[in-house]
């Protein structure tokens, strides 16, 4: 069910008990609002009962004439009422008590008439006089009764009804809603967890099963994302890769003219020598020679191992060495540009746990960058330390031109260049990426003809191995 048809209807059940229980306590409201009035009637009407019943004892005992026609009158005042209150009394008592009532009354006041016309005090008169007032009286006492009793009903029937909806509202608050909305929030977090890997360059998956719902579809949607932002970022490396290619060529070309000219010179030698010289000697001339060519497939394979495309693959090494290895692909380039390096490797470093396709990618994108920075006779300096929180560190420093505090802030967005046309700013963006995805970081400083310095911070490998160089 969607999340937006699962709150739907929740929301109609809450608002259905709502409602339901809202109906009950108006109509028990109503109910009590009128046996209430009803109960104030009977009082009423009560002590009006017990009156005639005290002028019943005047007229006959006290021989006071004017008590029966005062019951006469009072008996005219309760039937007024009862005719102004009939809707209230039907309502509490009902048609059938209200009409007894009247009845009892009905006879009651013609008994009294009967005296009073009659003047009559034997002991009969006396007798059915007091018997219909009783009559009345009790039938009276009996509706207040019988009021007090639905009172208490109506009471107790609210009490259990609040009861009753009570729990219900305690199983959706305290079972159903948090339910629903943990499931809501799972994936929320899900979703939040991968935006925030994937902003930080790590393009991960949300694991498991996916809900059938809206964020199920959003889930499934962060998942292909990523996956194609994975993609992407591979062909983004490669593609640096193939431009820092470019830019190696040029030394790696210087580099392997001297193996050629070597080898040149050594044919040359040995042509002109090959008559004087015995078999121990040309076998030297041949070992030279491939001497010569192991270098230079040395230097080709160094090239192909940059150039071409690998998977991913996560191995505890050294960075030392990663180090040195990225040098060489730039070696020739120094030389070139007449650029001394000072390098101040700490041994024994511990193992970092990276591709190491990737960590060289990056400092052969640094050490490009610092030489494109710098001119003749400048220093680029390359240090590797164990920082104050126990991360490996790689210093990269040049002494070149340095960098704007507004160029600090974009150099690592994607397509940000200094080189104009000559850079696809995509390096230091791509790389960011793999410092990230190695779970470290990639901090930068720099002015303006001081040179810069980029410090790559990698987490140690927790086995307590060190790096060997």
């Amino acid at each position: 069910m969607t999340i937006k048809r699962t709150l739907i209807w929740h929301s109609i059940t809450i608002i259905g008990l709502l409602a339901a229980t809202g109906l009950f306590a108006l109509h028990d409201v109503d109910n009590l609002v009128t046996m209430t009035r009803f109960m104030e009637i009977q009082e009423k009407l009560n002590a009006s009962f017990l009156e005639m019943r005290l002028l019943e004892k005047n007229y006959f005992l006290f021989k006071d004439d004017q008590a029966i026609h005062d019951i006469a009158n009072s008996i005219r005042m309760v039937d007024g009422t009862l005719d102004d209150l009939s809707r209230d009394m039907i309502k509490a008592a009902g048609q059938e008590k209200y009409q007894d009532l009247r009845h009892a009354l009905d006879a009651y006041r013609n008994k009294a008439q009967d005296i009073a016309a009659s003047k009559a005090r034997d002991e009969d008169s006396e007798m059915a006089l007091r018997e219909s007032g009783r009559q009345v009286l009790e039938f009276s006492t009996g509706l207040t009764m019988n009021a007090r009793g639905k009172i208490g009903e109506l009471i107790s029937g609210s009490k259990r009804n609040l009861l009753i909806s009570f729990p219900l509202f305690l199983v959706l608050a305290v079972f159903s809603t948090p339910i629903i909305f943990s499931r809501i929030l799972s994936s929320l977090d899900k979703i939040s967890l991968l935006a925030l890997e994937v902003s930080q360059g790590r393009f991960l998956k949300i694991e498991g099963p996916v809900q059938n719902n809206e964020l199920g579809a959003v889930i499934t949607a962060m998942n292909t994302m990523s996956e194609q932002l994975r993609l992407r970022e591979d062909e983004l490396v490669q593609s640096k890769k193939l431009n820092s290619l470019g830019f190696l060529t040029a030394g790696v070309a210087h580099e392997l003219n001297n193996p050629l000219n070597n080898i040149s010179m050594i044919c040359q030698t040995y042509e002109a020598m090959y008559d004087s010289i015995d078999a121990k000697d040309r076998l030297e001339f041949v070992s030279q020679i491939a001497g010569e060519v192991e270098r230079i497939q040395a230097i080709v394979m160094s090239l192909l191992d940059f150039a071409k495309p690998k998977p991913t693959i996560f191995m505890p090494g050294g960075v030392n060495a990663v180090v040195r290895r990225s040098l060489k692909l730039v070696r020739n380039t120094l030389d070139v540009t007449n650029i001394e390096v000072l390098l101040d490797l700490t041994a024994g470093l511990p193992l970092v746990n990276m591709d190491v396709n990737q960590i060289s990618q990056v400092l052969v994108n640094l050490f490009n960058n610092a030489i494109q920075a710098m001119s003749e006779d400048q220093t680029l300096a390359v240090r590797t330390r164990l920082s104050p929180d126990g991360m490996v560190e790689i210093e990269v420093q040049d002494t070149g031109h340095g960098m704007t505090p507004e160029t600090l802030s974009s150099i690592f967005d994607p397509f940000f260049s200094t080189k104009g046309t000559d850079g696809t700013g995509l390096g230091l963006s791509v790389s960011y990426g793999i410092i990230k995805n190695h779970q470290g970081q990639i901090n930068v400083q720099s002015e303006i003809d001081r040179g810069t310095t980029f410090d790559i911070l990698l987490p140690a490998v927790e086995s307590g191995e060190v790096e060997n160089e």
